[in-house]
């Protein structure tokens, strides 16, 4: 009774807020009516996934259907335990038949997928029916991935109680489409299959570059197709024009050689020769490093630049061709010295390096010091190296544009993927597949059944799949080969082969050519294909190895990501282990190189919560995979002295001296402020990792220490604008300090100044600080002034290298808060604080920290902090052990200290909301000892308790915004596992 109470109570203040009053007190904001849109960081496919969250059943209306969106939404149906309904129909024949044998899969989820019988079926409607109440989203979205993501799309969402009309008309709504409905069934869609035409392809509402409306990206040449326009008229898309842009200012600059960094399948071949068509060099000398590229780059070549076929010759094994005007060459032969000595070193005015990470070699180097180009430019997807090469010197360090994994999707040129993450098998004797699993388990019956299960659940059910399956060992790929060749998937029997570096180049040929044509359905191997191959209609990548090195992964990833006729989408399928390397997985698939463990949880909470990454790409993770991975994160230390060395030396490496903080923020590398505070600065650590001298004086050093660990990691702009006046002028006034922040766009209340002061002089801190830096370096005056210590004023005027330094963490810090933070709240929603920044931004003394526990009620700023540790250690006392708790999005039920009664001065003041609450959460000890910043909240239902023998308050705190469905999920004690095969 009491719990149907709350909830029709909670109810009645959301239609209020909803339908009557905007400024109805805290309301729940569950059951209010919203416009759902794709923009300012929500989408439709964000609210459905919501909804299927929550509901205990579900029905969808839709017109249109395509297999891209039931693959966003698959692990949600997956995870789904009620009853679900999609009705559609093939109206103008937009659903393929494609889509059709994707939905007829949902039925083995338990999804009741129906066929309206209307002829002109046209409803985009969803129904989420819940305990007390039924949501409805209805507007203008079908069922496909642009209408969930990206398009400019109405929808409105509703709620109504059960028992209202509006919930017995959409009661009744539903009724009907099941009455008006049959089942699909694979008759009807084998029927529909065989007399299916495609409707015409819609003309674009504005002139669209040829290469765009290619098949392939970048204008790359899909098969043999002969151009149906003279090769002239190829034009370059965005990205390549800004390449091209970029290359041309670097020529026009005197500089002699290049790299363009350029994701896998992104058409870095057809960029380059619309560089040699812009350039018209006299002689060309493209390099590669197998016989097997030739062909297709001169293919391409002759796609842009026209001409005869004797102006294109080849140099390797079977050719010989030295007089051609454009040569291409593998660097076996054309390495060789008896070639080169045919070929004077002034012969061609532009040579290009394909896989320039490879020029390391002595065969690249023995060929670049041979020839004196015009111009030298090297092409490569992954300059990072391991063996100490530096790419970048090569080219003089000279980098005029990258084209990055997630910038390419953003820009549709590679295929949108599918990512799904899943628990490896679990054995009859309850144990996972890990590291040191021995061959019999790795090709045991009970995982070949898993392994067959998810490429059933994941793979794409209307369309053959052309997959690639990465295994760790040789031995693992050939038995597993075997096993699955005794198969069947989906009713056929499948067939696989095992590559392996043993077998010969015509062998991986000859597999790549049946798997393309359709005689393989996968190939097995063990990084026989991490990079060189292309192979454009593989559909599917099947990760069953942990994963080792992100670099790798992204190698393997980018096999499947280039675009192909008939292809829609790549399906990734990673079986995740009981690894300790699975915190590699989140920096591969994000790009998250910061070394930060808040970073990688923000990302894995973001594409959780958004459903989508770059571009109509998604990534998912059942819940123990999901687990796995954070509890990887938490165990490994990403920030160990030996990973920030490589970094530092690979960033070295980048930019050809000692790196900045700058260039490890805008080259979207390490976390700054985790180099500005590892050790005293950021100094002091390249000291460490390059053997670099600080060139600091003691006093120097302690006042970049305390710049760096006080003033750089503020998590708001106050300080670092405070910082540029005082370095402006080591004396500034009050009203000054004011007029800096309210210019900044800052609050400039004198709660603030004061707080931001105080981080210079050290006013309020511990004494242990005070130890520790030895002093602030700034002092206050009586009138309120504000003076930079003279030493600090004369450092930072006459040492370079001190400047330098706080030049690099003022600009650093100001760029790293613009993007993460907003310094017009107290407090940024989803992002980490420790106590000490927590009590900086309230204006409280940052001496509190160590005593600070539970909470902290201040009367003079009228605030309260709250921490609140969700899963307690198992020794902690029964007088601490709280059963805090999450409700729902916008709920937390929490627990005062114990010996507190209603009576109790700290509690009458925070029941009767006398003081802004703010509340700050961490899963576990383990994650270290900062905490995710859940909003503002008010305090209702309070009632005294026990805890043990003790008194307590227990109150529900509603928060003023709710809490964003990733980040409620991430802390939410429950965990489902996505169901084992049989």
């Amino acid at each position: 009774m009491g719990a149907d109470f709350s909830w029709a109570r909670q109810f009645e203040l959301d239609v209020d807020f909803g339908y009557v009053s905007h400024d109805t007190p805290n309301p729940p904001r569950k059951h209010n009516p919203l416009i759902v849109l794709n923009e300012d960081g929500t989408t439709v496919l964000r609210t459905l996934r919501d909804e299927l969250a929550h509901c205990q059943s579900f029905t969808f209306s839709v017109a249109f259907v395509s297999s891209a969106a039931i693959a966003l939404l698959k692990q949600d149906l997956l995870d789904f335990r009620g009853r679900g309904r999609i009705i559609t129909s093939d109206y103008l024949g937009f659903n393929t038949p494609e889509a059709f044998e994707e939905l007829h899969a949902l039925t083995n989820l338990g999804v009741d997928v129906r066929l309206h019988r209307a002829a002109g079926f046209h409803p985009k409607g969803y129904i989420f029916q819940h305990a007390n109440s039924v949501t409805a989203m209805m507007g203008s979205s079908n069922l496909t991935p642009s209408a969930l993501l990206r398009n400019h799309e109405w929808n409105l969402k509703v709620t109504a109680a059960v028992g209202s009309d509006l919930g017995a008309q959409l009661a009744r709504l539903v009724e009907g489409q099941l009455i008006d409905s049959v089942s699909l069934s694979e008759e009807w869609i084998a029927a529909y299959a065989q007399t299916y035409t495609a409707p015409p392809r819609r003309l674009p509402r504005i002139p669209t570059d040829v290469s765009a409306l290619d098949p392939v990206s970048g204008g790359e040449p899909a098969g043999d197709r002969t151009p149906p326009f003279p090769p002239t008229a190829i034009q370059p898309n965005q990205m390549q024009r800004d390449a091209l842009d970029a290359l041309s200012r670097v020529r026009a600059s005197g500089e002699t050689r290049a790299v363009i960094i350029s994701a896998t399948g992104t058409g870095k071949t057809i960029l380059s020769a619309l560089d040699v068509r812009a350039v018209n060099p006299r002689r060309l000398l493209f390099v590669v490093h197998r016989e097997q590229v030739l062909d297709r780059s001169i293919q391409e070549y002759r796609y842009v630049l026209g001409g005869s076929d004797e102006s294109y010759g080849k140099l390797s094994g079977s050719a010989k061709d030295l007089t051609a005007r454009y040569l291409f060459a593998t660097i076996q032969t054309l390495s060789q010295p008896h070639f080169l000595s045919q070929l004077p070193a002034d012969l061609f005015d532009y040579v290009i390096i394909d896989e320039a990470h490879r020029a390391g070699a002595s065969s690249h180097r023995r060929v670049l010091g041979h020839f004196e180009p015009v111009f030298l430019l090297g092409m490569t997807a992954t300059p990072e190296r391991t063996d100490g090469f530096n790419v970048f010197k090569l080219f003089d360090y000279n980098v005029p544009y990258e084209i990055r994994l997630n910038h390419a999707l953003e820009e549709g040129m590679l295929a949108p993927f599918h990512y799904y993450g899943i628990a490896d098998a679990t054995f009859t004797d309850s144990t996972t597949v890990e590291a040191t699993s021995n061959l019999p388990k790795l090709i045991s019956p009970d995982r070949v059944d898993h392994l067959i299960w998810a490429l059933e659940t994941y793979g794409q059910a209307g369309v053959a799949p052309k997959g690639l399956i990465f295994c760790s060992r040789k031995d693992e790929a050939r038995a597993l080969s075997e096993a699955l060749d005794q198969s069947s998937l989906r009713g056929r029997p499948l067939r696989t082969t095992a590559l392996t570096g043993d077998d010969s180049v015509e062998q991986r040929e000859g597999a790549v050519k049946r798997l393309e044509g359709g005689e393989l359905d996968y190939i097995l191997t063990v990084d026989v294909f991490n990079e060189g191959v292309d192979i454009p209609s593989v559909n599917q990548v099947v990760m069953l190895r942990q994963t080792e090195s992100s670099i790798v992964f992204v190698q393997q990833l980018g096999r499947g990501l280039r675009k192909s006729v008939g292809k829609e989408y790549l399906v990734v399928i990673d079986f995740i282990g009981n690894y300790t390397n699975n915190y590699l997985i989140p920096i591969a698939l994000f790009g998250d190189d910061s070394l930060n463990k808040e970073s990688l949880r923000q990302n894995l909470i973001a594409a959780e919560e958004s459903g989508a990454i770059s571009g109509l790409s998604s990534v998912h993770f059942d819940k123990i995979a999901q687990e796995r991975i954070l509890r990887s994160i938490t165990a490994t230390r990403l920030d160990d002295m030996s990973r920030l060395k490589a970094a530092i030396v690979a960033m070295r490496n980048r930019v050809g001296t000692v790196p900045r903080l700058w260039d490890f923020f805008r080259f979207e590398s390490v976390d700054p402020v985790l180099l500005a505070t590892k050790r005293e600065h950021y100094p002091a650590l390249i000291e460490r990792a390059l053997k670099e001298d600080t060139e600091l004086s003691h006093s120097e050093s302690r006042a970049l220490q305390l710049l760096s660990a006080e003033v750089f990691p503020a998590k708001r702009a106050h300080e670092l604008t405070l910082l540029k006046e005082l370095l402006a002028d080591t004396r500034v006034p009050a009203s000054r300090i004011v007029d800096a922040f309210e210019s900044a766009g800052l609050p400039a209340t004198g709660l603030h100044v004061d707080s931001a002061v105080s981080s210079f002089t050290l006013e309020g801190y511990a004494e242990v600080d005070l130890i520790r830096y030895r002093g602030g370096v700034a002092e206050c005056d009586a009138d309120g002034s504000v003076s930079l210590h003279p030493e600090v004023a004369t450092a930072y005027r006459a040492n370079p290298r001190f400047r330098e330094e706080v030049d690099d963490l003022v600009e650093t810090g100001l760029a790293l808060i613009a993007k993460n933070y907003d310094s017009r709240q107290k407090f940024t929603a989803g992002r980490q604080y420790s106590r000490k920044e927590v009590l900086r931004n309230l204006g409280l003394p940052r001496k509190w920290a160590s005593t600070l526990y539970g909470y902290k009620v201040d009367r003079e700023t009228r605030t309260c902090p709250i921490f609140v540790t969700l899963h307690k250690a198992h020794d902690v006392s029964v007088s601490t052990a709280y059963a805090d708790a999450l409700l729902d999005e916008t709920t937390m039920l929490w627990y005062t200290r114990s010996r507190r009664t209603m009576q109790s001065a700290e509690v009458r003041t925070i029941v009767s909301n006398d003081v802004d609450l703010h509340v700050f959460v961490k899963k576990d000890d383990a994650e270290g000892t900062d905490f995710y910043y859940l909003g503002q909240a008010t305090s209702h239902e309070a009632e005294q308790t026990k805890m043990g023998d003790l008194d307590v308050v227990r109150m529900r705190l509603r928060f003023a915004q709710r809490i964003e469905p990733g980040l409620y999920d991430y802390f939410h004690p429950t965990f489902t596992a996505t169901p084992a095969p049989g």
